[in-house]
C-alpha cells in the first residue's frame, strides 16, 4: 500500500456508524474513524519495518495536523483495594476519549487486546484502538469495555 490509496481508505473508513447497533456498541464513532484514518495516513507513507515509537510520534504528528488533541504516553496507575500497586503507560490518548495503544509486530494476538483492556479498566475510558502498522497492511482493532 502506497499513499496514493489513501483517498480511497479513507472515504472507506468514514462511512456513517452502521445501522445496527447502538451508541453504546459504537462510542466516538466519528473520533475513531479520525485516529483510524490518520492511522491509515501513517502506514501508508512509512510502511512496516519501523519500530513502534516511530508509528506512535507519526501518528500523533498525524493527529496533531488534523486537529485532533492526543497525548502521548498517558501514565495509568493501577490500584488495590485503594492503594496504588503499579503503573501502566499507555501509548496515546485522544481527546480524553479512547486509548490508542501501538505496536509494530507481524500479526495482533490476543495477548496485545489483553493489553489494551487492562488499560481501559484500570481508568475510565471505555474505548480503545489497537494499531498494528507491522504488517504489510495496517490492522487495527476497536475495544469497547462495558462498566
Amino acid at each position: 500500500m502506497n499513499a496514493d490509496n489513501w483517498p480511497r481508505m479513507n472515504a472507506d473508513i468514514s462511512r456513517t456508524r452502521p445501522s445496527r447497533g447502538s451508541a453504546e456498541e459504537y462510542p466516538h464513532w466519528e473520533l475513531t474513524q479520525k485516529i483510524i484514518g490518520a492511522a491509515f495516513q501513517v502506514h501508508g507513507e512509512l510502511g512496516p519495518g519501523f519500530l513502534e515509537k516511530v508509528y506512535e510520534t507519526a501518528l500523533l504528528q498525524e493527529l496533531s495536523e488534523s486537529g485532533v488533541q492526543a497525548q502521548p504516553q498517558l501514565e495509568i496507575g493501577v490500584k488495590y483495594k485503594g492503594r496504588r500497586v503499579g503503573t501502566y503507560f499507555a501509548d496515546i490518548l485522544v481527546d480524553n476519549k479512547v486509548i490508542c495503544e501501538v505496536k509494530a509486530v507481524q500479526a495482533l494476538s490476543s495477548a496485545h487486546e489483553a493489553q489494551l483492556l487492562h488499560y481501559l479498566k484500570a481508568t475510565d475510558s471505555t474505548l480503545g484502538l489497537l494499531l498494528n502498522f507491522g504488517a504489510d497492511r495496517l490492522q487495527f482493532k476497536r475495544l469497547v469495555l462495558s462498566k
